[in-house]
């Protein structure tokens, strides 16, 4: 099952979508397409626009996520849902997993929400084997245009180029999946933990300007991954 109901441009959500397709096509798997609903996200997200990453909003976006998986299952006699959000080390698996949860009790015995330890090693390489061989196109961001602020304020303060949406090149690294290595140190928990360190920090100063440039000028000149070569590796794998 495939919705959008996030603040995902056009020229990324079409990306994303295809490529969906193309790949249940494959496993001979039915594709349901539940799409935008960016109406409904901006106006469940209101008040919560400079929330830190894996706050409340997140929180907010998933349960939306979730309800209407479950609604799905609950009027189409599925009996279990899961989520391929959990597979990310860039989310909260316990913050994700409780949407699921909250989402599946409202259907009482009918409906059971499937979780699993999707973060290990072992989990995180095959995941990113799969992505390689079928040349998935790389998301530099969740798709969520308060967090695609937040990115791209962190990547300027840090001498990183923008995030680029859709299109064959990213703004950082290479555009679609291909080497499972390099694919999943971009993914390495100490990379994630330290991103999210200092995007929490700048998520308390707000929306006030002031307070955010100066945030954003503790992180100038820091890098993250640094490779040999000078290039910044870690950002672009959501």
């Amino acid at each position: 099952m495939h919705h959008l109901n996030i603040d995902l441009p056009p020229l990324s959500c079409c990306s994303t979508k295809e490529e969906n397709k193309r790949f249940c096509e494959k496993l001979n798997i039915p594709f349901i397409d539940c799409d935008y609903d960016v109406d409904n996200w901006h106006s469940r997200m209101k008040g919560m626009e400079y929330d830190a990453e894996r706050g409340s909003r997140c929180t907010e976006c998933f349960d939306m996520r979730m309800e209407r998986t479950a609604l799905y299952a609950y009027e189409n006699d599925y009996d279990v849902i899961a989520t391929t959000n959990a597979t990310s080390r860039w989310k909260d698996a316990n913050q994700v997993d409780a949407s699921g949860y909250r989402a599946a009790e409202r259907y009482g015995e009918k409906l059971k929400y499937w979780a699993c330890d999707w973060q290990t090693d072992e989990m995180t390489m095959r995941k990113y084997q799969i992505s390689a061989n079928e040349r998935f196109y790389k998301q530099e961001y969740c798709g969520c245009s308060h967090s695609l602020r937040d990115s791209n304020d962190w990547r300027r303060a840090n001498g990183i180029p923008k995030i680029q949406i859709g299109g064959d090149t990213a703004g950082l690294g290479e555009r679609f999946f291909s080497d499972p290595i390099v694919d999943a140190q971009e993914e390495a928990q100490e990379v994630v933990d330290e991103f999210f360190a200092q995007a929490n920090e700048l998520a308390k100063a707000g929306n006030c300007k002031s307070k955010r440039k100066e945030t954003l000028h503790v992180y100038k000149d820091r890098r993250k991954n640094e490779a040999d070569d000078g290039l910044i590796n870690g950002f672009n794998n959501w």
